[in-house]
């Protein structure tokens, strides 16, 4: 059974119960897996970006934006408008099948991975994460990258509460090093 069917027909009911909302359509959702990748030296260097967005479409499977600086930053030496990152947003299918390859095959390959720390929600029922190398993921092959590039992944969730959002991420089989303490709320 795909990760989407079991967030269907199991996870969603048995949150239901466990919460105590009045409906099911209280319930916390997965609303959005967003990605992002900032490639500051793609200043100096513009092939560095093109990797970065074939990187990314690989990871995500799906054509990445993108992303322009707002404003000049001497200190950076980046002008307005000139191309600093690249981001995508995952929904429905592909966020599910992203969510899966994460959880299932990705984590696993992190060096020295304990799990990740409840302290990453941001008060708001939102989850990030940061991977400081691409390789992680299946999709990328290490003899054909040019450099190691991190990423951040951000988990959002129709949740207005941590906890409600650390049950969701908990009962998708999401590894956390530690349990979420309730006082924390």
């Amino acid at each position: 059974m795909s990760l989407k069917q079991e967030y269907k027909n199991t996870i969603i009911p048995s949150l239901h119960k466990d919460l105590g909302y009045k409906s099911v359509m209280a319930v916390p959702r997965l609303l959005k897996i967003s990605l992002n990748m900032g490639v500051g030296a793609a200043t100096t260097d513009k092939k560095i970006l093109d990797y970065a967005v074939s990187d990314l479409t690989k990871i995500a499977c799906q054509k990445p934006i993108v992303t322009l600086s707002r404003k000049s930053e001497a200190g950076f030496k980046i002008r307005e408008g000139w191309p600093i990152g690249t981001k995508v947003t995952l929904r429905n299918d592909n966020m599910f099948n992203f969510l899966e390859r994460f959880i299932y095959i990705a984590c696993p390959k992190i060096r020295d991975f304990r799990g990740f720390s409840v302290k990453s929600f941001d008060g708001k029922g939102n989850f990030n994460i940061g991977i400081k190398e691409q390789i992680i993921f299946n999709e990328i092959r290490y003899d054909q990258i040019d450099a190691l590039r991190g990423l951040n992944i951000t988990i959002v969730t129709s949740s207005t509460s941590d906890r409600d959002a650390y049950k969701l991420l908990k009962a998708l089989q999401f590894p956390f090093r530690d349990k979420f303490k309730e006082d924390k709320v």
